[in-house]
């Protein structure tokens, strides 16, 4: 069993912890000794994976913007090398390009160095190989081997290599811009278009002066595109409300036809169309769902679990696919969608009888992973598609806001997160789970929904609230979040009232 020490440093499926003094109460626990011994812990865990010895293999390594990046990438490829690991050593660069290195540059495995939208104090470990990344099993067996203090036999150092790997990753992402939207100007397909940027001084702003530029945009009036691991502007964050509004406000200001807006390390993205309005959460899902299911026609679209009614009547009715709800947790809904792929491709029976074809994962932070793409979660791509897309309909005459003009939302909607008191929170939260759904059955104007799996999903009728709300159990946290919708306006108030009649006999819940 881990130790506290090494599992507090444990969030899914990476590395987090806090790295740099600054925040009071905050002290570090991601030392450059605990960084050693994990990246020591992965190169162990690699080689017995692939069956290679270290000095036979070749890791890139990369980071985002935060401050304690620079330290901690010194301790991670001076580690792999001291095991005789060949190390490309790619900087600042975006967490997708990192697993794309074991592609493109055939590295047996990647860390990049990343907490994603979290404080600039915090920093973390995520590890890659040609699988994808690790599960949470994986990270138990790093920490399980650092905390035993277990390393590879020491070789002769391994060479570091510095390579510039976001060139090559921009123009792939030029290259596929070409391709698809196939303009009579070839090479410069977005010459007309203006698109401005929002990186939120993360690992973003590759994306305007290395993808958008070249192609033929017009990217003035973006933002913060210079990395600055203290975030002096905005968090970088397609979630954050600060962060949306600043995009929202430099499309407005420049007059351009689209904005787009990505997390510290790129693996989440959100865009704005031509009139201030965001393309975010369950609009989000939508555009990338209308772009997945062109040519797979009754696809099936897993998505996390809070997604609206309006969402999946707009998969299921007006696009003519499948909406498949499945747990929070961008891995999460990636392995359910991969799953569907080996189910699809090796069993030929199961194609006649359930038709299963599943071309895009996509959670509403802004995760999206497509088939196409190795179900790789990677922001800079689903922006690059929605751009694709806008160029396409503009030669038909047509705009995104038309594209899914179909999609209904709600009036309203709401967040309420309830903290558990209780100490064995999992077991108290899950009982909550179980207690709700046998209540659910008993209050009128009430349905359960027929396709929660996670939490307790209820609809509402017109005269209760008309709409829904979701009550489940944080991830790694003790919280239980209650996701409200509706589509009258005061229905959330409606809704929440009748909720927390039963959360006041719930001990050991309160807000």
């Amino acid at each position: 069993m881990l130790k506290e020490k090494w599992s507090q440093l444990k969030s899914g499926t990476d590395i987090r912890g806090v790295a740099t003094e600054g925040v009071e109460g905050e002290h570090v626990n991601l030392t450059g000794e605990a960084c050693e011994a994990i990246v020591s812990a992965f190169a162990l865990w690699l080689s017995d994976k692939v069956g290679k010895d270290c000095g036979e293999l070749t890791v890139s390594v990369g980071r985002d913007s935060r401050i304690s990046g620079p330290y901690i990438a010194e301790i991670v490829t001076n580690t792999l090398s001291k095991y005789g690991v060949k190390v490309l050593n790619c900087g600042l660069a975006s967490t997708p390009s990192m697993f794309m290195t074991t592609i493109d540059l055939e590295c047996d495995g990647a860390v990049q160095i990343t907490a994603s939208h979290h404080p600039f104090n915090r920093n973390g470990l995520k590890f890659f190989t040609r699988e994808g990344g690790l599960e949470s099993e994986d990270i138990t067996a790093l920490l399980t081997l650092a905390q035993e203090s277990r390393v590879p036999e020491y070789k002769t150092s391994g060479k570091i290599e510095d390579i510039d790997y976001m060139t090559d990753y921009s123009a792939r992402l030029r290259d596929i811009i070409k391709t698809e939207v196939n303009a009579e100007d070839y090479e410069r397909p977005l010459k007309g278009f203006k698109i401005v940027v929002d990186a939120g001084n993360g690992a973003g702003g590759f994306y305007a002066e290395k993808v958008l530029a070249p192609l033929g945009a017009d990217t003035n009036g973006s933002r913060y595109l210079d990395p600055d691991g203290m975030f002096p502007n905005h968090v970088p964050n397609p979630e954050n409300a600060e962060a949306m509004k600043s995009i929202c406000e430099a499309v407005l200001e420049s007059k351009a036809d689209l904005g787009v807006i990505f997390d510290t390390d790129v693996d989440r993205g959100g865009a704005v169309d031509s009139s201030g309005n965001e393309i975010n959460r369950n609009r989000l899902v939508a555009v990338a769902s209308a772009i997945a299911l062109e040519g797979n026609e009754g696809g099936t679209i897993v998505t996390d679990s809070i997604t609206s009614d309006g969402l999946k009547e707009f998969i299921e009715k007006t696009l003519g696919g499948k909406h498949h709800r499945f747990k929070r947790g961008y891995k999460n809904v990636i392995n359910e969608a991969i799953f569907f792929f080996f189910f699809f491709f090796f069993c030929p029976l199961a194609i006649e009888t359930e038709g299963i074809n599943c071309p895009l994962a996509i959670e509403t932070s802004g995760h999206a992973a497509m088939r196409e793409n190795y179900f790789l979660d990677d922001g800079a791509y689903l922006c690059t598609k929605i751009i694709i897309k806008m160029a396409k309909l503009k030669q038909e005459g047509k705009t995104l806001e038309e594209y899914v003009s179909q999609l209904k939302e709600a009036k309203e909607e709401k967040e309420v997160r309830y903290k558990i008191t209780e100490h064995d929170f999992r077991t108290y939260g899950e009982s909550v789970i179980e207690k709700l759904n046998e209540y659910a059955l008993t209050q009128e104007g009430w349905t359960l929904a027929d396709d929660s799996r996670e939490g307790v999903r209820v609809s509402l009728d017109k005269a209760h609230g008309n709409g829904w709300f979701l009550l489940r159990l944080s991830v790694h946290d003790p919280i239980m979040p209650l996701n409200i919708e509706s589509n009258d306006e005061g229905g959330v108030a409606v809704i929440l009232e009748q909720v927390n009649k039963f959360i006041s006999d719930c001990g050991g819940l309160k807000l």
